[in-house]
């Protein structure tokens, strides 16, 4: 195991009703002027924006609000909710959503006290030195974001979709009510319980040697998603599942399953490309690339994919040739995302094979690679594509 540090600060509020609570959390982190950012016409709707004014209302917070916000969050966007937060001074960012919300809220708040333009920390490694605080209350399992200091979002001139991170950008607190994800239609459903599975599965394949107890982790989180993915989506409403699943998206991605250990990240590098260019859903891109990089680079480690297949998916170990059991997981995973009515090919998704080079050539590798598991070139990454245009189950 490596050494590590693991700061993770944010306050999580879990549990029915609890979006009434908004008020008071805003007030306890010191927000007196509150930017409400939200996405479609549906938070507004169902009624749950006017809850979280009633609450800000009844603890004296004042607000104002920016709606709109898109799949794979658009620049533009931000832009106006900068410019309306100084305008209004605002002091403390409240997203009402899922992770685009959420992704969208952390880039205004990073934006409102920098001189610059936002853009210039997304891809760039640049470091954030001041930001808003932000919470959110969550309307979708899938990205994490309530937990992490991760935000990405898309240049839409360019189309061009960078991340940025920073333990400014966690929330100081995140409401979290599994009724709320009950509404959701299955495919955005399985979306996200794609991305939160790919969240792991990026910590999972590691370099890092003897990291037991976070393979373990990661291990048991998985296997609640298999369990509980088909439940909600055979029963919507069902409460429990809803809410082992919006805890595992947490966990997933506030990083408590990845200390200690190298971690990935190539498949959602990969993937922004798809969904900045097609705009298709985070996780149905994931589905189509996730299990095509792993028939990719399996041989770097046969052994750790064959664990996978052992204590994920059930699958026997084949003592006299584990590579089979690698393949074997592999495809067990591409099959369960089948099942839960996520593409797994470019035909699909929507994709087109044509399109490959743009796809790898808006990655900006060049003659170079991006780190992870394995180091991939431009010509691997073209491989990884191929792949997902031509599998078929």
């Amino acid at each position: 195991m490596d050494n590590f540090q693991f700061y993770s600060p944010t306050e999580f509020i879990f549990g029915k009703e609890t979006e009434n609570q908004a008020g008071e959390m805003v007030k306890k982190y010191g927000g007196t002027k509150v930017l409400i950012h939200y996405g479609s016409g549906s938070a507004v709707k169902s009624g749950l924006i006017d809850h979280v004014k009633a609450s800000l209302e009844k603890s004296g917070i004042a607000y104002t609000e920016l709606g709109g916000v898109q799949p794979n969050p658009r620049d533009t966007l931000i832009y106006k909710g900068i410019e309306l937060c100084r305008k209004e001074n605002v002091d403390f960012i409240l997203s009402v959503g899922g992770g685009s919300c959420i992704d969208s809220s952390k880039a205004i708040a990073l934006g409102v006290p920098y001189d610059g333009d936002f853009w210039d920390f997304y891809g760039t490694g640049k470091t954030v030195e001041k930001a808003l605080p932000v919470g959110t209350v969550l309307t979708i399992a899938a990205a994490g974001s309530e937990g992490s200091g991760a935000s990405v979002v898309t240049k839409e001139e360019g189309s061009f979709k960078r991340d940025v991170g920073s333990d400014l950008l966690r929330p100081r607190f995140s409401i979290l009510n599994p009724e709320l994800t009950c509404s959701l239609p299955a495919y955005q459903t399985a979306c996200g319980a794609t991305d939160i599975m790919a969240h792991i599965f990026e910590r999972y394949f590691t370099n890092t040697q003897e990291v037991e107890v976070t393979d373990r982790l990661c291990e048991a989180l998985l296997m609640t998603m298999i369990k509980e993915t088909p439940r909600v989506i055979a029963d919507p409403g069902n409460y429990e599942a809803r809410a082992n699943i919006m805890w595992a998206g947490t966990v997933a991605h506030n990083d408590i399953v990845g200390v200690g250990r190298s971690q990935d990240w190539n498949s959602h590098k990969i993937e922004h490309e798809l969904s900045a260019l097609y705009d298709c859903a985070h996780g149905a891109g994931l589905a189509v690339i996730m299990p095509s990089w792993m028939e990719f680079v399996y041989k770097h480690d046969i052994m750790r994919f064959a664990q996978m297949a052992v204590r994920v998916w059930g699958c026997e170990m084949n003592f006299v040739n584990p590579e089979l059991t690698a393949i074997e997981g592999i495809q067990c995973f591409r099959n369960f995302l089948s099942c839960i009515g996520m593409p797994v090919n470019f035909e699909q998704l929507g994709a087109k094979e044509e399109d490959i080079p743009k796809l790898v050539d808006k990655l900006g590798l060049g003659d170079g690679k991006t780190g992870g598991f394995v180091e991939l070139s431009s010509d691997d990454v073209t491989e990884i594509f191929r792949i997902a245009a031509h599998t078929a189950l």
